[in-house]
Formats: structure tokens, C-alpha cells, sequence
């Protein structure tokens, strides 16, 4: 089970806008490319499509699917002591995110869908993660 410390978070010069939108309307928010409507993320300076440099912040509908996951049982940070999870999700709207289940899951999870918690840290900071749904 995961406790409620916040790993370290390295703010860029392009993922700061995201984390302030989740900690201020505990929504995410992705780079969308104006030109062509691809997704991104990591946010970046320029569309990987059209390389259009045309952005907005828009809210992702918080569904996706699980593509792998992992139960680390040893500590590798002190933020997390094991055992904890790591999963990837594809979001909806297609990109793709790595983070932890709200919940250590018992089973394999891969294929399995997911919709986005914003959890609440100890020290107050947000973090987005996600909950199994079916």
C-alpha cells in the first residue's frame, strides 16, 4: 500500500501550466495541438504531428486503459516505500501517462480500464492517478 508523501516533482517550462490546473480545479489538462487536434503529452514547445507550435490547455475526459503495470517490492525512493504500482495509461484521448493506482491491484491489470482520482497528498500537493472501473 502506497502512503501519502509527494515524490519529488521537477516543474519544466512546459509541464508547470498542468500542474497548476490540477492543483487548482483538480482537473488535468493537456496540451492540445490547435491546428491539427493531436494530444500531448509530456507537454512540449511544438506539435509531434504537424509541429504547429499552436496549443491550448484543454481537460481530458480522465477515461483510459491500462497498457502495463508493475508491482516494485523493493524501495527505490523513500517517497515510495514498497511495495507500491506503476501503471501506464492510455488515456482516451490517446496519450499516454505513467502513474499508480489508487488501489494495489490483485490481479493483472493490463487491458483493464480506469478513470482519473486527483489525490490529495499529506503535504497538500495533488497528483493525478487512477482507479479500476470495470
Amino acid at each position: 500500500m502506497q502512503v501519502d508523501k509527494t515524490p519529488p516533482r521537477i516543474m519544466g517550462l512546459y509541464d508547470a501550466p498542468m500542474w497548476q490546473f490540477l492543483d487548482d480545479d483538480r482537473a488535468l489538462r493537456l496540451q492540445c495541438c490547435s491546428d491539427c487536434g493531436t494530444w500531448r503529452y509530456p507537454p512540449g514547445p511544438v506539435c509531434p504531428e504537424c509541429l504547429s507550435s499552436a496549443s491550448e490547455w484543454k481537460p481530458v475526459s480522465g477515461g483510459g486503459t491500462v497498457i502495463s503495470w508493475v508491482m516494485f517490492r523493493k524501495e527505490y525512493l523513500p517517497e515510495y516505500p514498497a511495495p507500491y504500482n506503476v501503471v501506464a495509461v492510455r488515456l482516451d484521448e490517446g496519450p499516454i501517462m505513467i502513474s499508480n493506482l489508487v488501489e494495489d491491484p490483485a490481479e493483472n491489470v493490463i487491458g483493464r480500464k480506469v478513470t482519473l482520482v486527483v489525490v490529495d497528498m499529506a503535504d497538500g500537493v495533488k497528483l493525478p492517478r487512477f482507479k479500476v472501473v470495470e
